[in-house]
């Protein structure tokens, strides 16, 4: 429960300088570049202290300290930001900012592939990483974000946004149980350590990198503009524009459960594909469709993409290395994923929006979901209904010879 809330409560935060942008645009002179710059400083910081912290924490065993200290930090960044008066110091922040954050996914992920069945183990890391980030991130936070910056300003929006993270840390503390003093679990983690290369070697972890450079570019791009290109381009009002980010939200909630849940029934593997496909007509959604209604509608069908997400970012590694080595796995993962399509995506679609127009972004982001859906075809199959199956019919053909 408190590791849904602390994560979802990340994307409160990291999606608010989206959602605020167009309030804060005109005062300090910003540009599409500027945004694209924000986003980008912030994964790139997500990816280095994802990658680093998720390797420390498997080998000290220390979880709780790191989750309290994180939340603390990323919330006052986000306050502090509705303090700023320049651009530097904006981006100053976003960049501590990101290193509070990164850590948080491989360490929830973690415990809850601890507590997981195998056989729910897609769903409930689902639950965790798209429904408890959907939720708070984009169903909550736009309505909210949106609503206080039209009645008292994008910097009150801000600023306010300290007190759910405090709140949540106090819950963290109270209630999450405290690393236990030395276990044996972490004696054979310290003999086990295992190179970011060593991990590479497995051919899923290597395509999970992959999938995840590609969808990164796709939900950073997308989720970073999408606010502003509804408002500039497609001339919707704020509330309307409001509405159609919550609808993203909906879709995230929904496809974020239903997705992993799917992929326990039929492999990951075919999930990753056709859900791809489908992630990849949002952005052409958004361009094109006419009305807010409509508009909305089709915006809850196709944003189905955040569901994979668990999948290539929690629930195949987890199905495919040690438990010892799992917290560095996915913070590998996440990080190659924030480098390319976190950090260097969103700076590249700045630039093209501010060269090419805002069309440009929706462009790239359809491209980055068809290039993940290629990237899944070289998975091997991970999930325990499927794996079991195969290895049944194994057996009852040698039997047969």
């Amino acid at each position: 429960m408190y590791s849904f809330l602390a994560f979802g409560f990340v994307f409160f935060d990291r999606l608010a300088i989206s959602f605020l942008f167009p309030f804060m645009q005109e005062e300090m002179n910003l540009t599409n570049t500027d945004l694209g710059l924000l986003s980008s400083v912030l994964a790139l910081a997500w990816a280095l202290s994802g990658a680093v912290v998720g390797a420390y924490s498997d080998r000290k065993g220390i979880r709780k300290p790191i989750l309290l200290v994180a939340i603390i930090l990323f919330s006052l960044c986000s306050a502090i930001s509705g303090l700023v008066t320049t651009f530097l110091t904006l981006l100053v922040f976003r960049l501590i900012m990101g290193l509070a954050e990164g850590p948080i996914l491989p360490l929830s992920q973690y415990l809850m592939a601890e507590a997981s069945s195998p056989k729910r183990r897609g769903f409930n890391m689902g639950i965790l990483q798209g429904s408890a980030a959907g939720l708070l991130g984009a169903v909550v936070a736009p309505v909210v974000l949106v609503g206080l910056a039209e009645y008292y300003g994008w910097r009150h929006a801000f600023v306010l946004s300290l007190i759910p993270g405090l709140i949540i840390a106090f819950l963290v503390w109270r209630f999450v149980k405290p690393d236990d003093a030395v276990t044996s679990e972490r004696k054979h983690i310290q003999k086990e350590k295992v190179s970011f290369i060593d991990l590479l070697k497995y051919r899923n972890i290597l395509v999970c990198a992959l999938i995840s450079c590609a969808y990164l570019s796709w939900f950073v791009v997308l989720v970073s503009f999408t606010p502003t290109f509804l408002v500039k381009q497609r001339l919707l009002e704020p509330s309307n524009m409001a509405t159609v980010m919550s609808c993203l939200g909906i879709a995230w909630v929904f496809w974020g459960a239903v997705v992993p849940a799917i992929s326990d029934r039929i492999g990951r593997k075919v999930t990753i594909i056709v859900f791809s496909l489908v992630a990849a007509c949002c952005p052409i959604v958004l361009m094109f469709a006419q009305g807010t209604l409509l508009l909305s509608s089709l915006v809850i069908l196709t944003y189905t993409g955040l569901g994979c997400f668990t999948l290539f970012m929690a629930t195949i590694p987890a199905e495919t290395v040690p438990k010892a080595q799992l917290a560095t796995a996915l913070g590998l993962i996440m990080g190659f994923g924030e480098l390319v399509g976190g950090f260097a995506a969103p700076m590249l679609a700045g630039l093209a929006a501010d060269h090419y127009g805002l069309s440009a972004i929706m462009w790239i982001s359809f491209f980055a979901a068809l290039t993940a859906a290629f990237f899944a075809i070289f998975l091997k199959e991970t999930a325990p209904i499927i794996v079991n199956k195969t290895a049944v019919l194994s057996s009852n053909n040698l039997g047969g010879i």
